[in-house]
């Protein structure tokens, strides 16, 4: 008898640590069938090495200037690789500034994203489950910053203060805090009528337990995707901004300053501001494509139907 009820506590503790590479195996062979999410994901892979080991690399060979390279066009085989797409009006690679000009782009979406993410979440958390006066206020308050448009909001703010890394980040953060609060709340305001949310109320789990392990959980696969989509949209807000001359100042470099910089040339050296606008415009297209493949690998319901689909 022991014997078998050892063996039965074995079998199951031994589902968990199954689960999570049987789980793995699942989202990954999702991720191979959809060609496109795959190219995506290898993209953004490699952008995200160029992110990390880019500027350690070639932080030197992005800032040295040679005028005997001076708007040197690109494709030449008779001129280092790191000349491969080009120079600039001051003979600098624009390889290597495109490589590490992706950290300051990145970092920047990032971060942006990310610090919405955990204020307006939390604040859609509390206002769905709350209600009433505290829910009223909060949407009212991100009503009143979706009132102005996100780019002309941090015109203004940054026209007032100095631009810089810190402020850029911060203006965009709280430009996009109404998009997730608004998002998590609409969840959250239809989860909490579910059964699993009365069942935890009247074993006599409190509030933050039942908001942060039982719901938002649940909320994660939406709020997850929406990251993606508005790490796209603040990555073109930025590039804007620098565009205008009100974000990042130089010496830092991003992709959305090396168009600006660009612009002045585009008629006697195009490349200048194309391969930044290029790497743009494939990252964003390449977030929005992975992020709608990552919709359906973190929605149970949909990663159920793709699993019994692939049987």
């Amino acid at each position: 008898m022991r014997s078998s009820i050892h063996a039965s506590g074995t079998a199951e503790m031994a589902r968990p640590a199954q689960a999570a590479p049987s789980a793995f195996r699942d989202i990954a062979s999702s991720l191979a069938r959809d060609k496109v999410a795959l190219v995506s994901a290898a993209f953004l892979v490699v952008v995200m090495i160029c992110v990390v080991v880019g500027p350690t690399l070639l932080a030197d060979q992005a800032r040295a200037m040679n005028l005997m390279q001076r708007n040197a066009a690109p494709f030449s085989l008779d001129r280092p690789w790191l000349y491969i797409l080009g120079a600039d009006a001051l003979g600098r690679s624009v390889l290597a500034r495109i490589i590490v000009a992706s950290q300051n782009t990145m970092l920047i979406a990032g971060t942006a994203v990310l610090t919405s993410l955990v204020i307006g979440g939390a604040l859609g958390l509390v206002a769905g489950f709350k209600g009433g006066a505290i829910g009223a206020i909060l949407l009212r308050l991100a009503d009143a910053i979706m009132s102005f448009p996100s780019l002309l909001l941090a015109v203004i703010v940054l026209f007032v203060f100095e631009p810089g890394v810190a402020n850029v980040i911060l203006v965009l953060a709280i430009s996009r805090v109404p998009i997730f609060l608004r998002t998590v709340r609409a969840e959250v305001l239809e989860l909490k009528e579910r059964l699993f949310v009365t069942s935890a109320r009247a074993m006599g789990a409190s509030t933050p337990r039942i908001l942060f392990r039982h719901v938002a959980p649940m909320v994660l696969p939406t709020v997850i995707n929406l990251a993606a989509l508005e790490m796209a949209f603040v990555m073109l807000v930025e590039s804007g901004l620098s565009f205008l001359g009100i974000g990042i100042q130089p010496p830092e470099i991003t992709w959305g300053l090396m168009v600006s910089d660009g612009r002045n040339y585009i008629g006697s050296a195009w490349w200048v501001a194309f391969w930044p606008g290029l790497a743009i415009m494939l990252v964003t297209m390449s977030l929005n494509l992975f992020s709608n493949w990552l919709r359906v690998a973190t929605d149970p319901v949909e990663r159920w139907r793709l699993q019994t689909s692939a049987e």
